[in-house]
């Protein structure tokens, strides 16, 4: 698709979109409903997952499986009550406008689909900017595989090696160390550095303004 010589791809929720916390109120309350207490900090922490994952990472192999389903479907329901409204981060449009300025293949690789996956380019307002999408919809294993970046590597039509990948989790930083790229960590989905950098980020900004800012002496420059 892309004849950039280089790509930017993004992880958007927690790194471009503030939407992590939403993400684990709406998750809590879709485990209670359905009968299980999980601490939110335990829920915070498996955000980034796919779906199915995160229900299996914080119930365990033990779980009644036949309530998976019911409880992404409660999820999203509920995470749907914030769609409208959702805020970008500061500095991440502009930051996607800069970096394609600059001739990067910008490309996001999110868990989310459909709807919400909508919701959240609008909030972004950076169309302009962004060369593909890759979502959860593409791709069979979601993060932290590599597939979900080495899919929106195939949509840039660039190699590993001439590629950057932003995110907030550890699951983003482990899909793209595992996918060959670079990888760059913001602290504004609320993980620390230290578990960033531990599963492979290069660098660590606080958020998409300050990466901007720092754009000459990152991995981006």
């Amino acid at each position: 698709m892309g004849s950039a010589e280089r790509a930017a791809v993004f992880d958007v929720d927690g790194t471009l979109v503030d939407t992590n916390h939403l993400h684990v109120v709406a998750w809590w309350e879709a485990f209670r409903q359905a009968g299980h207490q999980v601490p939110t900090h335990a829920v915070h922490r498996a955000v980034g997952l796919p779906s199915t994952d995160l229900v299996a990472h914080l119930l365990g192999d033990s779980r009644d499986k036949d309530q998976d389903a019911g409880i992404s479907a409660a999820h999203k329901a509920l995470y749907g009550q914030y769609v409208d409204r959702l805020p970008a981060l500061p500095g991440a449009g502009p930051l996607l406008r800069r970096l394609h300025r600059e001739g990067w293949a910008v490309v996001l690789a999110t868990s989310a689909g459909g709807a919400e996956l909508s919701a959240l380019r609008r909030a972004l307002d950076a169309d302009d900017a962004i060369t593909a999408t890759a979502s959860a919809d593409d791709v069979d294993e979601g993060k932290p595989a590599p597939e979900p970046v080495e899919h929106a590597l195939e949509l840039a039509g660039v190699p590993a090696e001439r590629a950057v990948f932003v995110g907030d989790t550890v699951w983003d930083m482990l899909a793209g160390s595992r996918a060959g790229v670079r990888c760059v960590g913001v602290l504004c989905g609320g993980i620390p550095r230290t578990d960033l950098e531990k599963s492979g980020a290069e660098a660590v900004y606080a958020d998409p303004a300050h990466l901007l800012s720092s754009l000459r002496g990152s991995p981006l420059a």
